[in-house]
């Protein structure tokens, strides 16, 4: 290797940042976050550099650099845009035996800084060695998605309990295996959910009760969005890979699932029309069954749990045998379907509120409220209405809602084979029966359809209007 990845503490020692301008000053921030005391030499400081500089070891000397500025610094920085003046510093730093890092120059450097992910105590550095310093950004990116916030707060109480710990086990295994339980448990879940006090509370009670093996199941219920498994949140797939057993419906996409653990158990309980795999009362048992066997469950839901998921069903469950349990949300397919479609569902001009209604009609019988879903200025989006579009339709028709209102279907919504067909209530039906689009689909009415042409950005290059596609079919046909 180039470079030996090390890590100093240089708290209260001084440096030297030779530079004034913006590329001085992220270096600035870098080494004050570490608590160095800084000089720095400049014809001019950019203000937040000034502001920046206000403990009283710090100081700024405007004027000209020269070797004396490096007695008694632990290391110094170049960063302004004179080459010449770079080299110099870099020999003067060589004689001195000061470590020294010019900005975007390799080859003058005799240490460098990392892309870093921060969560201190935990920190890690990525470094190319200068030779491709965006690539170590990107792959510093992908690690911040993976590594929440939370790992900061877990690293701190870890710290705090440590020589505790260290006491109570004396064996080194022990030990190991002590700390993959907090770790990767409950109480780190606590702590990531901010419940800080309780995580702090569980750890002193494992400690006094020398656990080291017992490990408490939890549930999950987490959202997995509409299929796109880049619209996954962060939580969503941190819980996912460290389930050991996950419960999927019909709804999960197969790229969401491939995310998962892949040494943990997956188990299909989805539900189509008129074909339950498993009872909704079944979940909820095999979800308490599970956790009470110490596992870690994810429940992994389409769209989001609280959304006509039928999350609050299972959570009552599980809240009745003091079961412990999370919820993660996730984009529901409502936001998600009719964004890659290009329909907003709330438009100044348009409509000023949005509801949110199942078209999955309990026993074939009418039950939804058509009173409340004609107003004008208004969307009405439907869940699972595919397979009972007449009836919708016709009930919106029977309680005034104008026949020429526009109402489109999105068929797999984000999926790459994303289809949209749009008309109107008058002959949206008749349309559907031609292009036969599958379910999931999601129905959109209101106004707001009209954008659809407008604003459509997804697969719209891969994909044929399906709306146009049948208007030449028909007048072929005609012909």
């Amino acid at each position: 290797m180039d470079f030996l990845p090390l890590f100093f503490n240089l708290k209260g020692r001084q440096a030297l940042l030779v530079g004034g301008g913006d590329v001085a000053l992220r270096k600035a921030r870098l080494l004050k976050r570490a608590g160095v005391s800084l000089t720095v030499v400049s014809h001019a400081v950019v203000d937040e550099l000034r502001l920046m500089l206000r403990d009283h070891d710090d100081q700024i000397i405007i004027g000209e650099y020269h070797p004396s500025l490096l007695d008694s610094k632990c290391l110094v920085i170049a960063a302004t845009d004179d080459n010449a003046l770079h080299e110099r510093i870099h020999f003067d730093a060589l004689d001195k035996n000061v470590p020294v890092n010019v900005v975007d120059t390799p080859a003058l450097c005799t240490f460098i800084f990392p892309a870093i992910v921060d969560r201190s105590p935990i920190v890690i550095g990525i470094t190319s060695g200068g030779e491709s310093p965006v690539l170590a950004r990107l792959l510093r990116a992908r690690l911040e998605t993976l590594i929440p916030s939370g790992y900061s707060r877990l690293g701190g109480l870890a710290a705090r309990f440590r020589s505790q710990v260290k006491a109570r086990f004396t064996s080194l295994n022990d030990r190991r295996r002590f700390w993959e339980n907090v770790l990767e448990g409950q109480i780190a879940e606590k702590v990531f959910s901010g419940r800080n006090e309780e995580a702090e509370a569980q750890l002193k009670t494992a400690i006094e009760q020398g656990d080291t093996g017992h490990r408490s199941g939890e549930v999950y219920l987490v959202g997995a969005g509409p299929g796109d498994p880049e619209l996954l949140t962060f939580k969503a797939l941190r819980l996912m890979q460290q389930a050991d057993v996950v419960f999927y419906d019909n709804l999960v996409s197969k790229e969401v699932l491939d995310l998962c653990r892949r040494d943990a158990d997956l188990v299909y309980v989805g539900k189509r029309r008129d074909n339950h795999a498993v009872p909704q009362e079944g979940i909820n048992q095999l979800l308490v069954e599970h956790a009470k066997k110490g596992k870690r469950v994810v429940r992994l839901k389409g769209g989001d749990p609280f959304i006509f998921g039928r999350g609050g069903e299972e959570l009552e469950e599980l809240k009745a045998h003091g079961i412990p349990f999370q919820v993660v949300p996730g984009i529901t397919a409502a936001s998600a379907c009719s964004t890659y479609a290009g329909i907003p569902l709330t438009h100044r001009g348009y409509a000023q509120s949005v509801k949110f209604v199942t078209g999955q009609l309990k026993n074939r019988q009418q039950a939804l409220e058509y009173a409340e879903l004609v107003h004008p200025n208004q969307t009405v989006v439907f869940y699972m209405g595919l397979h009972t579009l007449p009836v919708l339709v016709q009930g919106l028709l029977d309680h005034g809602k104008p026949s020429a209102t526009p109402i489109a279907i999105v068929s797999k919504g984000t999926a790459a084979d994303q289809r949209v067909l749009t008309g109107t209530l008058e002959d949206i039906v008749d349309k559907q029966a031609d292009a036969k689009l599958e379910a999931p689909a999601l129905i959109i009415v209101g106004e707001v359809v009209d954008l659809h042409e407008q604003l459509a950005w997804f697969g719209q290059q891969e994909q044929s209007n399906v709306t146009h596609a049948l208007g030449m079919l028909k007048t072929t046909a005609e012909k």
